[in-house]
């Protein structure tokens, strides 16, 4: 990685326990590599359990002397990860590209994102409020305090290696807890490279750790975090199957789960919208990360007024795209992460297809090969296919044609999963119904770009548990506790 000019600084190479880089002790290694090409990008240390009941007692030990510290205290620390962030801001967004695909620009775009959660949750410590409750009784007192729950276990997803990271630890180190994190074993330099910055502004040892771990690994490791009695609270992006596995481990000693799981996006294009602002909303934010992204569009919805200068104007705006290597400039969508996520795609474009679709744009493999993928756009879809119960996480836009807003959203609500719902419309009235109605987290409204620290990010049905990101993100961490004085 040298030769793009990222300093050795900013590639440790070694987990992260207990203030110390370190390797495994049975000496495992995992290779890291560059979807693009298949380069091998690092050689780094694959953990396990025993690793991990490691970093759980440090991150314990630690949280008897960070619960202490004051809001402003690791306020400071928090505000000055953030700065740092945006310093190394180029080389980060490399060290995203070279191992998760994703265009430059994106990535760029990912670590401007991750520190302002590190800012957002420097302000949020201070201001973990109680509260006073009028009290029944004339002698009592009653108050409300928040206090940290523990130590934090968190799981992060590749395809936002950077933001997962920085959305889960600002919060749980803004509370006051400490965090063993393990990251996606696709991507675990970025989360090395910003483990390293954290140190730089002044983490205490043993706030965070954090273990890298092959796909082989990943079992136990995630098993010990949710069964360990030291830790009090697991929060998990990834998919509802691993989300349900995590959960029922939790169960055994009760923790504090916070889950964001998968989606299956509608987004409904009504007669009334600003056509030219839909169809450019649509494509950004189904082709984004290849598609690979929870809150991405899965199933497409156009009144039937406007649904065939829709999908002529998608389908040309989508030709547009330039597949290639993140990289290099003027890329506008990288590879898909592995070859997994490559099949995945091939089969719902089949699916597709063979329930009666029209293929637009796209299809097939791109004649790049590894795991690029051509832009893809299927008109026609029916909701038979797969596509409309399964989250693609690819670059397959599904056209679907409806003719009411009942419809719309009873097609909309047909999921067992609810992260979020996007539509464009310029009837306030439909506005409000249709927002109300959909079975989703966040909703976007003439609005694709929803993501944002200020905002609860999370779902519903099988999208998830709880919210992350807001002033609300904190509470996945704190313990309210009721203390009533008497005597008085």
């Amino acid at each position: 990685m040298e030769k793009f000019g990222i300093p050795a600084s900013l590639l440790p190479g070694k987990a992260y326990i207990n203030g110390a880089w370190v390797d495994g002790k049975a000496g495992q290694t995992f290779g890291v590599r560059n979807p693009a090409s298949g380069e091998l990008l690092a050689t780094i240390p694959c953990l396990g359990a025993v690793e991990t009941e490691e970093a759980i007692g440090a991150a314990y030990q630690a949280f008897q002397s960070w619960k202490e510290t004051t809001a402003k205290e690791r306020s400071a620390i928090l505000l000055k990860w953030s700065q740092l962030l945006m310093a190394n801001q180029e080389n980060l967004a490399k060290i995203i590209t070279l191992e998760n695909g994703k265009p430059l620009k994106e990535s760029r775009v990912e670590v401007a994102f991750s520190a302002s959660f590190f800012e957002w949750y420097s302000e949020e410590a201070k201001r973990t409020y109680g509260d006073v409750i009028p009290t029944p009784v004339k002698s009592r007192r009653l108050v409300l305090i928040k206090q940290p729950i523990g130590v934090a276990g968190l799981i992060t997803p590749w395809n936002f290696p950077a933001g997962m990271l920085a959305r889960k630890v600002s919060a749980a180190l803004a509370a006051g807890c400490t965090a063993v994190m393990k990251p996606a074993e696709d991507t675990p330099l970025t989360a090395l490279a910003m483990t390293k910055l954290g140190e730089e502004a002044g983490l205490p040892a043993g706030v965070l750790n954090i273990i890298p771990c092959s796909r082989e690994n990943a079992a136990s490791v995630g098993k010990v975090l949710c069964e360990s009695q030291l830790v009090a609270a697991i929060s998990f992006t990834g998919s509802s199957v691993v989300g349900k596995i995590l959960l029922a481990q939790s169960a055994s000693t009760v923790k504090k789960v916070s889950l964001e799981l998968g989606g299956n996006a509608p987004f409904i294009v009504f007669n009334s919208a600003n056509l030219d602002q839909a169809v450019k909303a649509t494509v950004g934010a189904k082709y984004r990360a290849c598609g690979q992204a929870c809150r991405s569009p899965n199933r497409i919805l156009i009144q039937d007024e406007i649904y065939h200068e829709f999908c002529s104007r998608f389908a040309e705006e989508v030709k547009k795209l330039v597949v290639g290597d993140g990289m290099k400039e003027g890329t506008t969508q990288g590879p898909l992460i592995n070859e997994r996520g490559l099949q995945k795609v091939q089969r719902h474009v089949e699916d597709a297809l063979q329930h009666g679709g029209k293929l637009l744009v796209g299809g097939n493999p791109h004649f790049l090969g590894g795991t690029f993928f051509e832009p893809t756009v299927i008109s026609e879809v029916s909701n038979k296919a797969i596509v409309f119960t399964e989250e693609t996480f690819g670059p397959l836009a599904a056209l679907v044609k409806f003719k009411t807003e009942d419809e719309a959203v009873a097609i909309a609500n047909n999921s067992r999963h609810g992260l979020a719902g996007y539509f464009y419309s310029q009837d306030v009235s439909q506005a409000w119904r249709v927002a109300e109605q959909l079975e989703v987290g966040m909703v976007g409204i003439n609005e694709v770009d929803i993501s944002m620290a200020p905002m609860a990010f999370g779902g519903v049905k099988e999208s998830g548990i709880g919210r992350e990101g807001s002033k609300y993100g904190l509470d996945e961490y704190m313990e309210l506790k009721f203390l009533c004085f008497g005597g008085i």
